[in-house]
């Protein structure tokens, strides 16, 4: 029987113990059979391993399958979704994409996904409020404007979500925040940023009553995000979603709770259309 002390119990007993991820010890494992097969491992040493050095090029995992047909079927390629990914896998998507020369987007990556795919990519863009990571393989020019609107800063994650989205898909956008409806006057003085939008991002908690209020100074869509931003009978965001959908404003329409990157992905697609129509 092996000791108790041999670099693989110990780092065994510390994911036992909360005190290590998954994705540390597999990590660790791999780098431990690494140097065992290149008869440089003492398997009863009391030192840990180092952990190998990432190598350049990541085989794309068994269970991913990357649609690089999208861009050619939709405009757009793949964009990546976060949870429930392992680290290995968002870097092995992110590597597949750019590698057939098509433009990156992960959203919802947690802390240490971003960090990952900041290493693995150095040039790529972060955005921690958002939890996105961007990467632009081909720069086009910006075309279309849609402006995203915030009823106050708690809702800003969603609508830097939604910011992302578009600066991905090379529409031209702009962040107006904290104009909520319990301070009227303060979106009154910042509607003039409305006038040329191709469509509009609407991002609200609360009772969620600012798409209405936009809608009925713009000749646009208002794509309206309700966010879970509010107290208990907001319901996480239904309250919201509700009021959203029972909007009198007929140039509204709504996605889901905190969906900011729908909520883009939507908008500009119209941006691109109407640039295309003129």
């Amino acid at each position: 029987m092996p000791s108790d002390n041999t670099p693989l119990q110990q780092i065994l007993q510390q994911l036992a113990n909360g005190l290590t991820s998954v994705d540390q010890v597999t990590e660790k494992v791999r780098s431990m059979l690494n140097k065992a097969g290149a008869g440089k491992v003492d398997s009863t040493s009391d030192e840990s391993p180092s952990p190998s050095p990432a190598p350049s090029v990541i085989a794309e995992p068994a269970n991913l399958n990357i649609d690089l047909d999208r861009q050619t079927r939709c405009g757009y390629p793949e964009v990546i979704y976060g949870p429930g990914k392992s680290i290995a896998a968002t870097i092995a998507a992110f590597e597949t994409l750019d590698n057939a020369r098509q433009n990156c987007l992960a959203t919802r990556c947690s802390s240490d996904q971003l960090a990952a795919l900041q290493k693995a990519f150095p040039t790529a863009i972060v955005n921690e409020n958002a939890r996105t990571v961007r990467l632009s393989r081909k720069e086009t020019p910006l075309s279309g404007c849609v402006p995203v609107v915030t009823a106050g800063t708690s809702d800003l994650p969603v609508a830097e979500e939604a910011l992302e989205t578009l600066r991905w898909m090379n529409v031209a956008t702009e962040l107006i925040t904290d104009v909520g409806v319990a301070g009227p006057q303060r979106f009154l003085n910042e509607k003039h940023k409305l006038a040329h939008a191709d469509a509009v991002v609407v991002v609200a908690g609360m009772e969620g009553a600012l798409p209405s209020v936009v809608a009925g100074w713009v000749n646009c869509p208002v794509i309206a995000v309700p966010t879970s931003v509010g107290y208990g009978a907001a319901f996480g965001g239904i309250a919201a979603l509700l009021g959203m959908l029972n909007s009198c404003a007929a140039n509204v329409a709504v996605v889901n709770i905190d969906a900011g990157f729908k909520a883009g992905y939507l908008s500009g697609l119209m941006a691109q259309k109407k640039q295309k129509q003129d």
